[in-house]
């Protein structure tokens, strides 16, 4: 399905708690990928998990509520997000 380029959204998120060394990057990257949503997830130096995700809003929202339990081994303790207006138009979800 392809979807008109206004259509698209960008979401900033910042995942805190138990989220580094229990594959959340790699689960990230498949659900993204299941959704149909470009970016990228990487570590922070503060033990947070850092993502871009580009995508349409529908899919953003079913993204984000995912990030606020993740996989089965991560104990999220907060999520902090926000939508911005600029699209970077990732060709694909990374693991950085």
């Amino acid at each position: 399905m392809t979807y008109n380029y206004f259509m698209l959204k960008h979401l900033n998120i910042k995942i805190l708690g138990r989220v580094q060394g229990v594959f959340f990057r790699h689960s990230a990257k498949q659900k993204a990928e299941e959704l149909n949503i470009k970016g990228f997830a990487r570590n922070e130096p503060d033990g947070a998990v850092y993502i871009e995700a580009e995508g349409i809003e529908e899919n953003l929202k079913q993204f984000l509520d995912w990030c606020h339990y993740g996989p089965l081994l991560a104990s999220v303790k907060k999520v902090e997000f926000e939508f911005i207006l600029e699209i970077k138009d990732f060709p694909y979800f990374a693991i950085m």
